[in-house]
């Protein structure tokens, strides 16, 4: 389980605990933490100094917040440049490389934030304005298929293609928020789209490969 400091909340933390799973978590600054970490924002500030370079340094470090029953193995990073100090702080279970972990593990959530923000503000995650709870979570289901069959657009459909890298919100404007003239008879109804419209390849080869599963 990977998240911001929000998410460092003790009840949270204790289920990861019992039931065996892995958590990397930030932790809010405080006077504690500081002091804690003190001897290496020291260094971290002596190596700036003498460079003139920002200075990045990670150790390990044993924290017992006043709501925790024990002790946690919490990373630091003590960061120092022009600005001055910029700690960090993790909460993790897991072991190893301070400095790797920090990197590889949970500074990874960015790109995780990245599909949250195109599920909230890009599929309309965000509007659940309706009274009842289960309203709402039938809104956040809808949205979530509609994440999930965007996801394998942009996988399967778009793979190769300029947009196979592209966010919800790029797919939506340029290849289903598309003009068009339609013309109905008894039969059918026909589509007539732009001529000079530039993705026509892209949507033409998209929608061949759905169509073939």
């Amino acid at each position: 389980m990977r998240g911001d400091s929000g998410f460092a909340r003790k009840r949270i933390l204790t289920w990861c605990e019992r039931n065996k799973v892995d958590y990397i978590v930030g932790l809010a600054r405080n006077k504690r933490l500081e002091s804690l970490s003190q001897p290496l924002m020291s260094e971290a500030k002596q190596c700036f100094d003498e460079t003139k370079e920002k200075q990045r340094l990670f150790t390990w470090i044993d924290y017992k917040a006043d709501s925790w029953k024990y002790a946690r193995r919490v990373i630091a990073k003590a960061e120092y440049d022009s600005k001055g100090e910029n700690p960090r702080y993790v909460v993790t279970t897991l072991s190893g490389d301070a400095q790797e972990l920090y990197k590889q593990d949970y500074c990874a959530r960015g790109e995780m934030e990245n599909r949250i923000k195109e599920h909230q503000s890009e599929l309309f995650g965000g509007r659940t304005s309706c009274h009842k709870f289960r309203s709402n979570q039938l809104r956040l289901l809808l949205v979530s298929a509609a994440y999930v069959l965007m996801e394998y657009i942009r996988a399967h459909a778009l793979k190769g293609t300029v947009l196979e890298q592209a966010q919800c919100h790029t797919m939506r404007l340029k290849l289903m928020k598309i003009g068009a003239r339609i013309v109905t008879s008894v039969r059918r109804i026909v589509l007539h789209l732009s001529g000079g419209y530039p993705y026509a390849d892209i949507l033409t080869t998209a929608l061949a490969r759905l169509s073939s599963g």
